[in-house]
This record gives structure tokens, C-alpha cells and sequence, in this order.
């Protein structure tokens, strides 16, 4: 298995609720979150601020850290991403600037 890139990140909104997730491509899925295309519990709270991801080599790994911070304390979740963001910026910002998002997105089903 060749080399790839893992994420788990938090995303969140302007009140603080928190979505962790996993992905392959952290791009195309902050993306997904801030234009509400997968419908569900982000679209629906509109979680769409990355404040927090780490990266990783491995899926099992990735997947293991998902699943432990899924199971955290919300305190402990709120201190991780304080930890290297204080204010909860996104950590997107300046991602999309040169792009057309509808373009990315285009044909995307959800799936």
C-alpha cells in the first residue's frame, strides 16, 4: 500500500458544536461541510469552521483517533483544539480563494 494522506479533523460552528470526522482529502471535505452537501447533522447545525486536524499516513491509525476523540469528554475535545487554536479560526480560510467551489462540487451526490 502506497503512501496517503489521513486526517481527522473537528469542524464547528458559531456555537461551538463540534463534528469529528476522518477523510482522505481535508479539501474537498471542508468544502462539503461549508456548502452543506452531505445532508445531515453538519448541514443541519451548519458545521462548517475547521478548528482542529491532524494528519496521519495510515487509515487504521486515522480511524483509531476518530473513534478516541468521538468518545471524549466534550471538555477534553474543547481543550485539544484550544490547545494550537484558542480563538476556534478556521484553519480553512484562504483554501478556496482561488477556486470555484459549485465547479468542485459539481456532480457530487452525497455518496
Amino acid at each position: 500500500m502506497g503512501n496517503r494522506d489521513y486526517y481527522v479533523y473537528m469542524m464547528s460552528n458559531i456555537s461551538k458544536t463540534i463534528y469529528t470526522g476522518v477523510t482522505n482529502n481535508i479539501h474537498l471535505r471542508v468544502l462539503q461541510h461549508k456548502y452543506g452537501v452531505n445532508k445531515g447533522f453538519t448541514s443541519r447545525y451548519r458545521i462548517n469552521k475547521l478548528v482542529y486536524f491532524e494528519w496521519t499516513d495510515s487509515i487504521d491509525a486515522a480511524i483509531k483517533r476518530e473513534k478516541q476523540l468521538k468518545n471524549w469528554h466534550r471538555d477534553w475535545k474543547i481543550n485539544l483544539i484550544e490547545s494550537v487554536n484558542r480563538n476556534w479560526d478556521d484553519l480553512s480560510a484562504g483554501w478556496y480563494d482561488e477556486i470555484d467551489p459549485n465547479e468542485v462540487l459539481k456532480g457530487y451526490d452525497g455518496k
